[in-house]
């Protein structure tokens, strides 16, 4: 294991301790969680979900405004491509009826370090490449010739908080509109996929949409839930409280 090199442990029970009972021990773990988690995404990664956002967002938008905002929740968000890619698509739409900014988009991971890079919203360019340049013109600024920041304007509706996923409970029962879960149950055994799942529904409002990748938990069903089958995509929407 590379940490164990890194820290020039022989065996798992020395690095054990060096985690458990080291003087230095919150940070060692922070950093192993951050060398494990796998943070592969881009904007815009999966267009079939983005549809629906799209599609519920445009039917649901006349419940939207400053006391009750849409609220989304990016969880797995990774380094923040997921969670401005969702905030980009909640203003495009919200502007065209007058309310660019009832919305907040919260973005959860368990590595501390890829949060911090996702508050900053600093790109290099091959994060930014595959998108339309008047897309970058409209909601990036260019702060060199490899360094795109997202705009202000999209970065006040998002936030970051650290989440583990595995304790879920530990977590408010907001309700949230839109519930964003894409390629991140894949990484657990199939008990373990429906806690979560249940956890994320007792989180989602009424009529609220849930998101999760297309095969990341094959015949799962909710009594709360209506299954809305997409291509590349499974998504539920809440019909019970």
């Amino acid at each position: 294991m590379q940490r164990m090199r890194e820290q020039s442990c022989e065996d798992y029970q020395v690095y054990y301790e060096k985690i458990t009972q080291g003087p230095m021990g919150n940070i060692e773990w922070a950093k192993l969680i951050d060398s494990l988690t796998v943070q592969e995404t881009r904007f815009f990664r999966d267009s079939s979900a983005f549809k629906f956002v799209e599609k519920y967002i445009e039917q649901n938008q006349g419940l939207f405004n400053k006391k009750n905002p849409l609220d989304i929740w990016s969880v797995g968000c990774s380094s923040g491509e997921e969670v401005y890619s969702l905030a980009i698509t909640a203003q495009q739409i919200l502007s065209q009826h007058n309310k660019s900014n009832d919305f907040i988009v919260t973005g959860t991971d368990i590595s501390v370090p890829v949060l911090n890079k996702a508050r900053k919203g600093i790109y290099s360019q091959r994060r930014v490449e595959l998108l339309d340049q008047s897309f970058i013109d409209s909601y990036f600024q260019k702060l060199s010739p490899d360094q795109y920041e997202v705009i202000e304007e999209i970065k006040r509706n998002t936030c970051f908080a650290q989440v583990n996923v595995m304790d879920l409970d530990k977590v408010a029962q907001t309700p949230r509109h839109i519930i964003y879960c894409q390629n991140l149950l894949i990484y657990f055994r199939r008990e373990r996929r429906q806690e979560i799942l249940n956890q994320l529904v007792e989180r989602l409002a009424p009529g609220g949409l849930l998101l999760i990748g297309m095969g990341e938990m094959v015949d799962w069903l909710h009594p709360k839930l209506e299954l809305i089958k997409g291509e590349f995509i499974t998504a539920f929407i809440k019909t019970k409280i």
